[in-house]
């Protein structure tokens, strides 16, 4: 029963260290300024995920904790429930601080990939990945963001193998009620 204990603990610290990847093929940002990236951002597309599936109006909000790690507060809108939805996490770097690979929990001890892998204007847009390539997000500092920004991201995207054709478009208009924030 021992060696049972031993394989589970392996294959777990094998598990949680591949949820930290980048995919291959792609690379994370460089000369990344994190202070430049803190702050408000929209969301314009993503990849399906159960997290945030029906969700409307996404945003995210990053913001420095004192030790030094990023506070994250997700946001979005279910119609479905007629309710907000909350999620606030944490991120840390998982290498150099210049590099846009970082890592984010939002549930306690387990970390999965966040890399920026483009960014446009003066950090005015971004598009990030997740440890593997069902995991897309395009963001944008204003609700939209211009058709050839969208076709440039598009395109890297595609070329570095993300099934673009499969991105949800979800909708920013008029925000129902108000939007929860983080205690």
């Amino acid at each position: 029963m021992k060696w049972f204990s031993l394989a589970v603990l392996l294959f777990s610290i094998l598990w949680l260290g591949a949820c930290t990847r980048v995919p291959e093929g792609v690379e994370p940002v460089e000369d990344f300024q994190l202070q430049r990236y803190l702050g408000h951002w929209y969301e314009i597309a993503r990849l399906d995920h159960a997290f945030e599936r029906g969700l409307t109006l996404v945003t995210a909000d990053y913001s420095l904790n004192p030790d030094g790690s990023v506070a994250v507060v997700n946001t979005g809108y279910s119609k479905g429930r007629d309710a907000w939805q909350l999620a606030e996490g944490r991120a840390e770097f998982v290498g150099p601080r210049d590099v846009g690979h970082l890592k984010v929990s939002f549930l306690g001890p387990f970390y999965s990939s966040y890399i920026v892998i483009a960014l446009a204007g003066d950090y005015d847009y971004a598009m990030v990945s997740g440890y593997n390539k069902s995991y897309l997000w395009i963001l944008s500092r204003t609700p939209t963001m211009p058709q050839d920004v969208l076709e440039q991201f598009l395109q890297k995207a595609r070329a570095m193998g993300y099934p673009v054709e499969q991105l949800i478009f979800p909708k920013q208009e008029a925000q129902p009620g108000n939007r929860p924030s983080a205690q």
